[in-house]
């Protein structure tokens, strides 16, 4: 997947209080996404640490004490809400971005109760990103353009009560009044189109 990190117009500068950088702690996989949205957050005044792993992320979260950290849902060697939840024991006053390309409410629930401020789907440019890690979270954001379909809720939700049942396909079934089979053929198709 491609991600755009770049708007076309400069980028936007930020004003920070205190005259030290403020520090980012950026964790993703995905290579080429990472240096590019690196990049974009330097230019916008972040001093950024980054890193590929659930490992590195650990040795960075107990090197230095981040003011923001962007973490990326799956990484190869583990999942990014157990990082969330490591910053959140290490450093409480970090605000923490989940990024995910495999957006739904079940993962964007646990982000956030693992302690992530916000959760946005890729792809996303560095502007979407400092906009969530600066939210102040008052008032409500504005409806959806394209709200999702009745087919897109029912799979959402199918998704939310998998992983609440700790991805139990039997006790999913269970819990969903569904057959075992169905709710297997269910899972293994891809999201239904918003």
């Amino acid at each position: 997947m491609t991600i755009e990190m770049e708007t076309l117009n400069e980028p936007t500068q930020h004003r920070f209080s205190s005259t030290e950088p403020p520090v980012l702690m950026l964790v993703d996989d995905d290579a080429p996404l990472r240096r590019s949205l690196q990049r974009a957050m330097e230019r916008r005044g972040f001093q950024v640490y980054a890193g590929e792993s659930l490992k590195e992320g650990l040795n960075i979260a107990h090197s230095i004490k981040p003011a923001y950290a962007v973490i990326d849902l799956r990484l190869e060697d583990g999942s990014g809400i157990d990082l969330v939840a490591r910053i959140r024991d290490l450093h409480p006053g970090t605000r923490i971005v989940v990024l995910t390309g495999y957006g739904n409410i079940a993962t964007a629930v646990a982000a956030i109760k693992a302690g992530a401020v916000d959760y946005i789907a890729k792809p996303a440019d560095a502007d979407d990103v400092i906009a969530a890690l600066l939210s102040t979270g008052s008032g409500l954001p504005p409806p959806p353009q394209n709200p999702m379909s009745a087919d897109r809720v029912r799979w959402e939700h199918i998704q939310r009560v998998f992983e609440q049942c700790n991805r139990n396909v039997s006790e999913t079934a269970r819990r969903l009044n569904m057959h075992r089979r169905t709710l297997q053929r269910i899972l293994n198709k891809r999201a239904p189109r918003e």
